[in-house]
C-alpha cells in the first residue's frame, strides 16, 4: 500500500532553523504511559524492515509475499519506490494549509487493486529486471538509508505535498509507520524465520488502524493479528469473528 506508489492487497508552518519539539505518538497497547517520538517510530520500523530484507536468503526472493500476486522480490522493489517517495515528499515543502493528517491521509478502497494501474503492473517487471537479489538489496539499502537520514533531519512541523494532499512531516512519517509495519508483515508472511516488526511499531500501527476503522479491535487480539485481520491479510476464525462483533462487517479495511 504505497503512499505515492503502487498498492498491494497508505499546523502553522515553521522555519527549518527554528527548534521545534518533536511530536510524540502514544502507544496504547505497548508499555502504557510511555510515548515515543513519531520520527523515532518511523526510524525503528524502517530500520527493522530493511534489516529483514537484508537477511532474506536470495532463494526466498522467488517465494510469495503477503501482498496478493507479488513475490518477495516484487515487494522489495515496491519498497525501493516507497523510499524514493519519502525523499521526494520531504523535498516538496509547501506553504499551503494541511488537508490531511496521518489518519485521514489513508483512503478506504471498495476492493483490492486489480493490478491494472500502470505502476502496479510495472513493479513485477522492474523487479525481474534487477536479475540477482543482491542488486535489489543494494538499491534498497542505498536509497533506504538516504530516506531514513532525510526523515531524521526533517522539521516535523514543515508542511509537505504528496498525492494531492498537504500534511506535516510529522503526520507523513507517522502514516509511513503503518506502511512499513504492514509491509514487514508481508515480507515474513511465508518466511517465519525472519524477525518480526518491533513491538512498539506494531502497537502504533494497530492504534492507527483502529482510528481509521473508528473502532477498537478486541483486547484479546495481538497487535499483529489485528493488523492482519483488519487489512484482509488473514481471514478471521469463527471465534475471532464473534469477538469482532459489528466491526467484522466493516472488514477488511483496504487502504489506498
Amino acid at each position: 500500500m504505497g503512499i505515492r506508489g503502487a498498492a498491494c492487497i497508505g499546523t502553522p508552518s515553521a522555519s527549518a532553523r527554528t527548534p521545534t519539539p518533536r511530536p510524540e505518538y502514544a502507544c496504547p497497547s505497548f508499555r502504557p504511559g510511555i510515548t515515543v517520538p513519531r520520527v523515532d517510530l518511523f526510524s525503528r520500523s524502517w530500520t527493522a524492515l530493511r534489516a529483514a530484507v537484508a537477511e532474506t536468503p536470495d532463494e526466498d526472493f522467488e517465494r510469495p509475499s503477503g501482498c496478493a500476486g507479488w513475490l518477495v522480490r516484487d515487494l522489495v522493489c515496491h519498497l525501493v519506490i516507497d523510499a524514493q517517495d519519502v525523499l521526494i515528499t520531504l523535498a516538496t515543502p509547501t506553504e499551503a494549509e494541511p488537508t490531511a493528517d496521518a489518519i485521514t491521509y489513508w483512503e478506504l478502497l471498495a476492493a483490492p487493486p486489480a493490478g491494472e494501474d500502470p505502476l502496479d503492473a510495472l513493479i513485477p517487471r522492474l523487479a525481474a529486471a534487477y536479475g540477482e537479489p543482491r542488486w535489489l538489496k543494494f538499491h534498497l539499502d542505498d536509497v533506504g538509508s538516504a530516506a531514513g537520514r532525510a526523515a531524521r533531519l526533517a522539521n516535523p512541523a514543515t508542511r509537505v505535498s504528496t498525492n494531492d494532499k498537504v500534511l506535516t512531516v510529522a503526520d507523513y512519517l507517522s502514516a509511513y509507520i503503518l506502511e512499513w509495519t504492514l509491509h514487514h508483515l508481508d515480507l515474513i508472511a511465508h518466511l517465519p524465520s525472519l524477525a518480526r516488526p518491533p513491538a512498539e511499531t506494531l502497537a502504533a500501527s494497530r492504534a492507527s488502524l483502529e482510528k481509521i476503522a473508528g473502532a477498537a479491535f478486541p483486547p484479546s487480539f495481538s497487535d499483529q493479528d489485528a493488523l492482519l485481520i483488519g487489512t484482509g491479510r488473514r481471514r478471521p476464525t469463527d471465534w475471532e469473528k464473534a469477538k469482532l462483533g459489528p466491526l467484522a462487517a466493516t472488514l477488511p479495511l483496504i487502504l489506498g
